[in-house]
Protein backbone atom coordinates (compact mmCIF):
# COMPACT_ATOMS: atom_id res chain seq x y z
CA UNK A 1 0.00 0.00 0.00
CA UNK A 2 1.32 3.44 -0.91
CA UNK A 3 0.39 6.90 0.26
CA UNK A 4 0.97 10.35 -1.19
CA UNK A 5 2.53 12.96 1.08
CA UNK A 6 -0.88 13.96 2.46
CA UNK A 7 -1.86 10.38 3.27
CA UNK A 8 1.48 9.72 4.96
CA UNK A 9 1.02 12.80 7.14
CA UNK A 10 -2.44 11.64 8.24
CA UNK A 11 -1.09 8.22 9.25
CA UNK A 12 1.81 9.76 11.16
CA UNK A 13 -0.54 12.13 13.01
CA UNK A 14 -2.76 9.19 13.94
CA UNK A 15 0.18 7.21 15.30
CA UNK A 16 1.42 10.20 17.31
CA UNK A 17 -2.05 10.73 18.77
CA UNK A 18 -2.27 7.09 19.86
CA UNK A 19 1.21 7.32 21.42
CA UNK A 20 0.20 10.39 23.43
CA UNK A 21 -3.00 8.72 24.64
CA UNK A 22 -1.13 5.69 25.91
CA UNK A 23 -2.89 2.60 27.30
CA UNK A 24 -6.56 3.51 27.69
CA UNK A 25 -8.13 0.21 28.78
CA UNK A 26 -9.14 0.31 32.43
CA UNK A 27 -7.27 -1.97 34.82
CA UNK A 28 -10.34 -3.35 36.57
CA UNK A 29 -10.47 -5.98 38.08
CA UNK A 30 -6.67 -6.14 38.39
CA UNK A 31 -6.69 -2.55 39.59
CA UNK A 32 -9.20 0.06 40.71
CA UNK A 33 -12.07 0.91 38.35
CA UNK A 34 -12.45 4.21 36.60
CA UNK A 35 -13.09 7.09 38.96
CA UNK A 36 -16.83 7.57 39.09
CA UNK A 37 -18.19 11.14 39.06
CA UNK A 38 -19.43 12.74 42.27
CA UNK A 39 -23.00 12.65 40.98
CA UNK A 40 -22.88 8.88 40.34
CA UNK A 41 -25.79 7.04 41.96
CA UNK A 42 -25.04 3.53 43.19
CA UNK A 43 -26.04 1.07 45.90
CA UNK A 44 -28.77 2.41 48.24
CA UNK A 45 -28.15 2.15 51.98
CA UNK A 46 -31.11 2.08 54.38
CA UNK A 47 -31.15 3.01 58.06
CA UNK A 48 -34.62 2.65 59.56
CA UNK A 49 -33.42 3.94 62.93
CA UNK A 50 -33.56 7.40 61.32
CA UNK A 51 -37.21 6.98 60.27
CA UNK A 52 -39.64 9.25 62.17
CA UNK A 53 -42.81 7.60 63.44
CA UNK A 54 -45.57 7.30 60.83
CA UNK A 55 -43.40 8.92 58.15
CA UNK A 56 -43.81 7.41 54.68
CA UNK A 57 -42.41 10.26 52.63
CA UNK A 58 -39.98 7.98 50.80
CA UNK A 59 -42.69 5.41 50.06
CA UNK A 60 -44.94 7.99 48.45
CA UNK A 61 -42.13 9.51 46.42
CA UNK A 62 -40.97 6.32 44.68
CA UNK A 63 -42.26 6.17 41.07
CA UNK A 64 -42.02 2.36 40.89
CA UNK A 65 -43.17 1.36 44.38
CA UNK A 66 -39.73 0.00 45.22
CA UNK A 67 -39.85 1.18 48.86
CA UNK A 68 -41.97 -0.32 51.64
CA UNK A 69 -42.27 0.15 55.38
CA UNK A 70 -44.09 -3.03 56.28
CA UNK A 71 -42.06 -4.96 58.87
CA UNK A 72 -39.31 -2.36 58.65
CA UNK A 73 -37.87 -0.21 55.90
CA UNK A 74 -37.03 -2.11 52.70
CA UNK A 75 -36.18 -1.34 49.10
CA UNK A 76 -36.51 -3.54 46.01
CA UNK A 77 -33.34 -2.80 44.05
CA UNK A 78 -34.88 -4.66 41.10
CA UNK A 79 -37.52 -1.94 40.82
CA UNK A 80 -35.33 0.98 41.90
CA UNK A 81 -34.44 3.53 39.21
CA UNK A 82 -31.76 5.20 41.39
CA UNK A 83 -33.64 8.42 40.68
CA UNK A 84 -33.00 10.13 44.09
CA UNK A 85 -36.67 11.00 44.62
CA UNK A 86 -36.64 9.10 47.93
CA UNK A 87 -33.46 10.74 49.20
CA UNK A 88 -34.89 14.18 48.48
CA UNK A 89 -38.22 13.34 50.12
CA UNK A 90 -36.75 11.78 53.28
CA UNK A 91 -36.38 14.45 56.00
CA UNK A 92 -33.80 12.49 58.03
CA UNK A 93 -31.53 10.80 55.48
CA UNK A 94 -32.77 7.27 56.19
CA UNK A 95 -32.02 6.36 52.56
CA UNK A 96 -28.74 7.28 50.89
CA UNK A 97 -27.33 6.43 47.48
CA UNK A 98 -23.66 5.51 47.65
CA UNK A 99 -21.11 5.48 44.82
CA UNK A 100 -20.81 1.68 44.96
CA UNK A 101 -21.43 0.30 41.44
CA UNK A 102 -21.32 -3.38 42.44
CA UNK A 103 -25.03 -4.24 42.26
CA UNK A 104 -25.37 -7.55 40.38
CA UNK A 105 -26.86 -10.60 42.14
CA UNK A 106 -27.66 -14.19 41.23
CA UNK A 107 -31.17 -14.45 42.75
CA UNK A 108 -34.10 -12.08 42.51
CA UNK A 109 -34.78 -12.09 46.27
CA UNK A 110 -31.25 -10.82 46.93
CA UNK A 111 -32.29 -7.47 45.43
CA UNK A 112 -34.67 -6.78 48.32
CA UNK A 113 -32.60 -4.60 50.63
CA UNK A 114 -33.22 -4.24 54.36
CA UNK A 115 -32.04 -1.66 56.86
CA UNK A 116 -28.30 -1.91 57.58
CA UNK A 117 -28.04 -5.22 55.66
CA UNK A 118 -25.36 -5.95 53.07
CA UNK A 119 -26.17 -6.79 49.47
CA UNK A 120 -25.43 -10.43 48.63
CA UNK A 121 -23.49 -9.83 45.46
CA UNK A 122 -23.32 -12.31 42.60
CA UNK A 123 -21.18 -15.40 43.02
CA UNK A 124 -19.57 -17.54 40.34
CA UNK A 125 -21.23 -20.23 38.27
CA UNK A 126 -21.10 -23.67 39.74
CA UNK A 127 -19.10 -26.73 38.64
CA UNK A 128 -19.32 -27.67 34.98
CA UNK A 129 -20.88 -24.35 33.94
CA UNK A 130 -17.88 -22.43 35.27
CA UNK A 131 -15.53 -24.79 33.43
CA UNK A 132 -17.48 -24.29 30.21
CA UNK A 133 -17.98 -20.52 30.31
CA UNK A 134 -15.30 -19.22 32.68
CA UNK A 135 -12.83 -18.33 29.93
CA UNK A 136 -15.16 -17.81 26.96
CA UNK A 137 -18.72 -16.46 27.09
CA UNK A 138 -20.64 -15.58 23.92
CA UNK A 139 -23.86 -13.63 24.42
CA UNK A 140 -26.78 -12.80 22.16
CA UNK A 141 -28.31 -9.47 23.20
CA UNK A 142 -32.10 -9.19 23.01
CA UNK A 143 -33.86 -5.85 23.43
CA UNK A 144 -37.28 -6.99 24.62
CA UNK A 145 -38.91 -3.58 24.37
CA UNK A 146 -36.12 -1.48 25.89
CA UNK A 147 -35.69 2.29 25.47
CA UNK A 148 -32.08 1.82 24.24
CA UNK A 149 -30.42 3.18 27.40
CA UNK A 150 -29.37 -0.24 28.75
CA UNK A 151 -28.55 -1.34 25.23
CA UNK A 152 -26.24 1.65 24.77
CA UNK A 153 -24.34 0.92 28.00
CA UNK A 154 -23.96 -2.72 26.92
CA UNK A 155 -22.47 -1.50 23.63
CA UNK A 156 -19.97 0.61 25.59
CA UNK A 157 -18.45 -2.62 26.95
CA UNK A 158 -17.02 -3.29 23.50
CA UNK A 159 -15.08 -0.02 23.38
CA UNK A 160 -11.34 0.33 23.96
CA UNK A 161 -11.74 1.50 27.58
CA UNK A 162 -13.90 -1.40 28.79
CA UNK A 163 -12.88 -4.08 26.26
CA UNK A 164 -14.83 -7.00 27.69
CA UNK A 165 -13.35 -9.13 24.89
CA UNK A 166 -10.11 -9.40 26.90
CA UNK A 167 -12.06 -11.60 29.33
CA UNK A 168 -13.41 -13.78 26.53
CA UNK A 169 -16.85 -12.12 26.65
CA UNK A 170 -18.35 -11.19 23.30
CA UNK A 171 -21.70 -10.39 21.71
CA UNK A 172 -22.59 -12.59 18.75
CA UNK A 173 -25.16 -12.20 15.98
CA UNK A 174 -26.90 -15.56 16.23
CA UNK A 175 -28.32 -17.37 19.28
CA UNK A 176 -27.04 -20.61 17.76
CA UNK A 177 -23.50 -19.30 18.27
CA UNK A 178 -24.20 -18.07 21.81
CA UNK A 179 -23.80 -19.45 25.33
CA UNK A 180 -26.50 -17.21 26.74
CA UNK A 181 -28.84 -14.27 26.36
CA UNK A 182 -28.37 -10.75 27.69
CA UNK A 183 -31.86 -9.29 27.92
CA UNK A 184 -32.85 -5.63 28.21
CA UNK A 185 -36.37 -4.20 28.32
CA UNK A 186 -39.53 -5.27 30.19
CA UNK A 187 -40.51 -8.06 27.72
CA UNK A 188 -43.37 -6.43 25.88
CA UNK A 189 -46.21 -8.52 24.51
CA UNK A 190 -44.89 -7.98 20.99
CA UNK A 191 -41.44 -9.27 21.97
CA UNK A 192 -42.37 -12.20 24.18
CA UNK A 193 -42.61 -14.81 21.41
CA UNK A 194 -39.37 -13.57 19.84
CA UNK A 195 -37.63 -13.94 23.21
CA UNK A 196 -39.00 -17.46 23.67
CA UNK A 197 -37.80 -18.49 20.20
CA UNK A 198 -34.37 -16.93 20.73
CA UNK A 199 -33.99 -18.75 24.05
CA UNK A 200 -35.04 -22.04 22.42
CA UNK A 201 -32.42 -21.56 19.70
CA UNK A 202 -29.58 -21.45 22.25
CA UNK A 203 -27.68 -24.73 22.62
CA UNK A 204 -27.67 -26.32 26.08
CA UNK A 205 -26.38 -25.50 28.64
CA UNK A 206 -27.28 -21.83 28.48
CA UNK A 207 -27.37 -18.70 30.62
CA UNK A 208 -29.68 -15.70 30.87
CA UNK A 209 -28.64 -12.26 32.13
CA UNK A 210 -31.26 -9.59 32.87
CA UNK A 211 -29.82 -6.07 32.58
CA UNK A 212 -31.69 -3.04 33.91
CA UNK A 213 -34.76 -2.41 36.02
CA UNK A 214 -37.07 -3.08 33.06
CA UNK A 215 -35.59 -6.53 32.43
CA UNK A 216 -35.79 -7.36 36.14
CA UNK A 217 -39.22 -6.05 37.14
CA UNK A 218 -40.73 -3.98 34.35
CA UNK A 219 -39.14 -0.80 35.71
CA UNK A 220 -41.18 2.35 35.09
CA UNK A 221 -43.54 0.30 32.90
CA UNK A 222 -44.40 -2.33 35.53
CA UNK A 223 -48.08 -1.34 35.69
CA UNK A 224 -48.57 -1.49 31.92
CA UNK A 225 -50.62 -4.34 30.44
CA UNK A 226 -48.38 -4.24 27.37
CA UNK A 227 -45.43 -5.83 29.18
CA UNK A 228 -44.75 -8.92 31.29
CA UNK A 229 -42.69 -7.57 34.18
CA UNK A 230 -39.20 -8.61 33.18
CA UNK A 231 -37.23 -11.49 31.73
CA UNK A 232 -37.97 -14.12 34.37
CA UNK A 233 -41.64 -14.01 33.38
CA UNK A 234 -40.59 -15.83 30.23
CA UNK A 235 -37.16 -17.44 30.71
CA UNK A 236 -35.06 -18.50 33.75
CA UNK A 237 -32.54 -15.84 34.80
CA UNK A 238 -29.02 -16.55 36.13
CA UNK A 239 -27.79 -12.98 36.76
CA UNK A 240 -29.66 -9.77 37.63
CA UNK A 241 -27.96 -6.42 36.94
CA UNK A 242 -30.08 -3.56 38.37
CA UNK A 243 -30.05 0.10 37.38
CA UNK A 244 -31.84 2.46 34.99
CA UNK A 245 -29.63 2.05 33.09
CA UNK A 246 -26.83 0.18 34.86
CA UNK A 247 -23.42 1.81 34.55
CA UNK A 248 -21.05 -0.15 32.25
CA UNK A 249 -18.96 -0.89 35.34
CA UNK A 250 -22.00 -2.46 37.02
CA UNK A 251 -22.62 -4.71 34.02
CA UNK A 252 -18.95 -5.70 33.64
CA UNK A 253 -18.60 -6.36 37.37
CA UNK A 254 -21.66 -8.64 37.28
CA UNK A 255 -20.36 -10.59 34.29
CA UNK A 256 -16.94 -11.03 35.88
CA UNK A 257 -18.47 -12.22 39.14
CA UNK A 258 -20.53 -14.76 37.21
CA UNK A 259 -17.32 -16.06 35.62
CA UNK A 260 -15.42 -16.20 38.92
CA UNK A 261 -13.06 -13.33 38.00
CA UNK A 262 -14.19 -11.07 40.89
CA UNK A 263 -15.03 -11.98 44.46
CA UNK A 264 -16.05 -10.08 47.57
Amino acid sequence: MTYDSGGTLVVLKSLLARARQGHRTLKYPAGPPVELPARFRGLPVLDETKCPDDCEACVGSCPTGAIAQTEGLSLDLGRCLLCTECTRACPTGAIELTRDARLAVRRREHLRLRSNAELERAHALEGELLQLFGRSLKLRQVSAGGCNACEADCNVLGTIVWDMGRFGIQFVASPRHADGLLITGPVTENMRLALEKTYAALPDPKLVIAVGACAISGGPFLESDAQHGGADSTVPVDLYVPGCPPHPLTILDGLLRLLGRVEG
